[in-house]
């Protein structure tokens, strides 16, 4: 999927894997996984990386000078996650920020949330991807008791319930 240089395609890309997956059986927690990983990738590339070439952008009809975005299950049950851009000044690496910097976390919640990841450099192009189990043995989601529920404490401040980041953007 072409995707912008910049945040406006992070939503619509996630709000499409989401469906996709979904539609595919893929389990809620490992979506959820998969869908912080795209975002994490997409981020990372209009921050560090160039939009692709028109030429690299524009092949198969995939837009021009954005970014691509895709994800495969295969046939062994393995999720792969993929972001490709124009590359950037340095090869991605994952930072170790200080306690109360602003962001650098990214392919550490990358490397924490997927099985495997790495970098395929080609002529014009990086590609970062990210593999994970598509079972929902690997991923797991904490269900909230009812009784718990945040949203319904009246003495929570409004400010500190969640929202769905997808419903926002």
């Amino acid at each position: 999927m072409a995707v912008p240089h910049g945040p406006a395609g992070v939503g619509e890309a996630r709000h499409r894997m989401r469906e996709e997956l979904r539609n595919s059986g893929v389990p809620d927690p490992v979506i959820d996984d998969a869908v912080l990983i795209l975002s994490e990738l997409l981020s990372n590339a209009y921050r560090h990386g160039r939009p692709l070439s028109r030429e690299n952008g524009t092949r198969a009809g995939q837009g021009s000078g954005g970014v691509l975005a895709a994800w495969r299950v295969d046939d062994r049950g393995r999720l792969t996650v993929e972001v490709t851009d124009g590359g950037g000044p340095t090869r991605p690496f994952p930072a170790t920020p200080s306690v109360t910097a602003r962001g650098g976390r990214g392919l550490n919640i990358i490397s924490a949330l997927s099985q495997s990841w790495g970098v395929r450099d080609c002529a014009g192009e990086v590609t970062v991807w990210a593999a994970l189990s598509a079972r929902a043995g690997f991923a797991t989601r904490v269900e909230l008791d009812a009784t718990l529920d945040p949203a319904l404490d009246p003495e929570l401040d409004p400010e500190l319930r969640f929202a769905d980041l997808d419903e926002l953007a």
